[in-house]
């Protein structure tokens, strides 16, 4: 058996594909799952960062193939698996990976070829020259990332090229109000590659009408995820309005430009940018995680923060390899990637990388058996935990201790909730906008936005058209939105059981893990937070908070 001792090390295990015919039973059944992960990860590498970091791509055609060979054999055994001599819980491993393989199977990243794209890209991007309807769901979806992540990577700006996180935080520290109109306007080729030129016959139009009829085929909806945490779908949509009406009482004032909302919400970061510079992102957020005996580097947490041209435009982070050996052996951690591009430092982008390593150290504390060494089963939990020490950007105290100064309550409560409430109003614009795909979305984002964030009305642009979730995930945008719920619920136990101020106590990862982190899919991520809050989720946490200015 090859020794894996290069950085590499993903691809090595990937390659070397140690089962044997003498494992036999649960045992060589989840060893050999476990193998079709660590390559799924490898394949899945390679599309992401094409070499430049992780894997050689020249390496792909080989994982793949042994990819197919792999799910095909595993697939054949879980189905032919004799359940009935198992004990329950290995009954249910059996079930879970199952369902896995079906997952593993249907996504395009095991694809070599790619395909020829049917929508071009850029200024000669029309209707005419893209039969969107006809295409399937992840094919639209796929293709119209590719042309996202294009757009957001090259943005012109007198004379510069920038990248939409750029855009978007340079909105909040541009003082003159002319330079951040035309800032703002910068988004044009973004807002283009996803919705073209706003006709019904427009890409995403025609996407949200694709999802909107799977989810009716499914007899679901964008609502129904809520009740992996026990929480009622009918609670959501009068949950999300509550936040939207919290914000917009507090904030009662003349209406905004769309470009004057992020520098009304950016005091907190023009007071701080200049003590977080880019080349400080790192550290920061290692030393804060350090404090908290969560160590990155201890944990191999691997990091690609660099821009690079067409480099996948969302931050993200996810399994490079996976847990490989049981716990009650001893164990032995995963590894994990974040991926993220900044050009710039400041607070916004110091919050965006404490909360993809909030993800990090979560997944490096699962441990449990293959079979369940995933992301837990609701999206949105995994997005409140991403969360729970990231949100300590915006207290005072927090900013003193790490960037030596900080800024008045209020202000950080407004930066903190700019950005929960835009959330929010994105998942409600999904919630809307798959009931009814027919609708213009242009006006139904102008309603929502004048309506609770007393921004002045621009139908004639699809400026909602910034996020590369609503063209990857439709409807995944709730998951931020019900996660700063559960995040603040979250936050809120977590600092009745461990201290309002743990920074510095390198116990805090340990006796959070061990409640929270660790169950992967062993266990249901609702009976996780139910034991760990005493209570029923509710907003009542985060609609205390921001009532707290």
């Amino acid at each position: 058996m090859m020794t894996c001792l290069t950085a590499a090390t993903i691809l090595c295990a990937a390659l070397t594909a140690p089962g044997t015919a003498e494992q036999s039973g649960i045992a060589g059944i989840e060893q050999r799952y476990l193998e079709l992960r660590n390559l799924k990860d490898a394949i899945t590498s390679i599309r992401v960062h094409n070499g430049a970091v992780g894997p050689d791509p020249a390496t792909l055609p080989a994982l793949v193939e042994r990819f197919t060979l792999a799910r095909e054999s595993v697939a054949r055994e879980l189905q032919s698996a004799d359940v009935r001599r198992f004990a329950a819980e290995d009954r249910r491993a059996v079930e879970t990976m199952r369902a896995a393989i079906v997952t593993l199977g249907s996504e395009s990243a095991v694809d070599v070829d790619g395909g020829t794209s049917p929508i071009s890209c850029g200024a000669g991007f029309t209707p005419a020259t893209a039969d969107a309807k006809r295409i399937a769901l992840e094919e639209l979806s796929s293709r119209l990332y590719e042309c996202f992540g294009a757009a957001a990577g090259n943005l012109a700006f007198e004379g510069e090229s920038l990248d939409r996180l750029t855009v978007l935080a340079r909105l909040a520290i541009t003082d003159e109000p002319d330079r951040r109109r035309g800032l703002f306007l910068a988004l044009g080729p973004v807002w283009a590659a996803i919705n073209g030129d706003g006709t019904p016959a427009s890409p995403w139009r025609s996407l949200i009408k694709l999802s909107a009829a799977r989810m009716r085929a499914g007899a679901s909806s964008i609502e129904s995820r809520a009740a992996l945490l026990s929480v009622d779908p009918l609670h959501v949509e009068p949950w999300l309005v509550a936040i939207l009406a919290r914000w917009r009482d507090a904030t009662s004032g003349a209406e905004l430009e769309p470009w004057d909302f992020y520098y009304a919400a950016g005091a907190m970061e023009r007071a701080l940018s200049a003590h977080i510079p880019l080349d400080a992102l790192r550290p920061l957020n290692d030393r804060v995680y350090r404090d908290l005996g969560a160590d990155p580097v201890a944990l191999r947490v691997q990091y690609d923060l660099a821009f690079r041209a067409g480099k996948y435009p969302v931050a993200h982070t996810d399994f490079l390899s996976r847990p490989q050996i049981p716990p009650a052996t001893g164990g032995s951690r995963g590894a994990v990637r974040v991926s993220a591009s900044y050009r710039v430092g400041g607070a916004g982008n110091l919050a965006e990388l404490l909360h993809e390593t909030g993800h990090a150290i979560h997944i490096a504390a699962i441990r449990t058996r293959p079979a369940f060494a995933d992301w837990p089963d609701s999206d949105t939990f995994s997005e409140a935990l991403g969360d729970l020490v990231a949100l300590d950007v915006y207290e005072p105290e927090w900013q003193q201790r790490y960037l030596g100064n900080s800024v008045p309550a209020d202000q950080a409560l407004r930066a903190k909730y700019a950005g929960v409430v835009l959330d929010t109003a994105w998942a409600l614009f999904e919630i809307y906008m798959h009931r009814d795909p027919d609708q213009d979305p242009n006006r139904v984002w102008t309603k929502i936005t004048r309506e609770y964030l007393h921004i002045r009305p621009h139908a004639e642009w699809s400026w909602w058209a910034v996020r590369g979730q609503l063209v990857s995930q439709p409807g995944y945008m709730l998951n931020y939105a019900l996660g700063a719920i559960l995040a603040a619920e979250l936050r809120a136990r977590t600092r009745e059981l461990f201290g309002a101020r743990p920074w510095g106590d390198a116990s805090w990862y340990g006796a959070v893990s061990e409640r929270l982190y660790r169950f992967g899919l062993e266990r249901p991520s609702r009976e996780v937070i139910e034991e760990y809050l005493g209570r029923p989720v509710s907003p009542a946490a985060l609609l205390q908070d921001m009532g707290a200015r």
